[in-house]
């Protein structure tokens, strides 16, 4: 099965299809799923929610990295070109600690995965995105959790990003100019993260527990706003 998706363009004059791809959904053996457990690392943190993070994923640049590519055989190759991705949706706490493993739970079904593998476009990710935060947000199913996740990430909107990559950028500039075609959206309503050398990695959205977008709390990650902002296009 092949799917296109592009974004409603209409609802904002100018706005570049930066979430349009070609995805092919793949055969049962790619949508397999292993457990998704907490450990010493990454320990069950059981906090009440404060608000949420809505955190996207620039795949270009995910996929320019060989060791990734290689073992992201779905989202970095053949037919499927990805722009952003969704990563998750993620329950926050009140302060810098954020709950997660919040119970036990059943490796996702393969309905589940297929409905949802062309937002998120790892099978293993979307259990680990169930086990981590969804099993943290009351009363969630896996089918509603997603449903929530890929809802938000549906109504998101783009600036043109091969405009933005050709310009010197800074994460506050980015972060405007995202903000600029999402109404209700304002820069300090996200944080951007990058590698070390500045490319861009992900966009974190800040929302309250209603899901409304939100000013990001102080603690938030992401880099500076002056800090330098480089966007990699993929091959050309």
């Amino acid at each position: 099965m092949i799917r296109w998706f592009g974004l409603a363009l209409a609802v904002v004059p100018g706005v570049a299809t930066a979430q349009a791809y070609q995805c092919a959904v793949p055969d049962a053996s790619m949508l397999q799923v292993r457990p998704d457990l907490p450990s010493e690392r990454e320990p069950q943190r059981l906090l009440p929610i404060g608000h949420y993070t809505l955190a996207i994923s620039w795949s270009p640049q995910y996929c320019r990295q060989p060791d990734r590519a290689a073992r992201s055989r779905f989202q970095c190759g053949g037919r499927n070109r990805f722009g952003f991705v969704l990563h998750g949706l993620w329950p926050d706490g009140i302060g810098k600690e954020w709950p997660q493993y919040c119970k036990s739970t059943s490796l996702l079904p393969e309905r589940t995965v297929r409905a949802n593998i062309c937002s998120t476009p790892s099978a293993q990710l979307l259990q680990h995105e169930w086990a981590k935060h969804g099993t943290c947000m009351a009363g969630e199913t896996p089918d509603s959790y997603f449903a929530k996740a890929t809802g938000l990430y549906g109504r998101l909107r783009y600036p043109d990003m091969v405009s933005l990559s050709r310009r010197p950028l800074s994460a506050g500039k980015f972060a405007a100019a995202f903000a600029r075609v999402n109404p209700g959206m304002r820069a300090d309503m996200m944080k951007i993260t990058t590698d070390r050398q500045g490319w861009l990695d992900e966009v974190w959205i800040c929302m309250n527990k209603r899901l409304q977008y939100a000013r990001c709390p102080a603690h938030q990650g992401g880099v500076k706003a002056n800090a330098r902002v480089r966007i990699w296009r993929g091959p050309r």
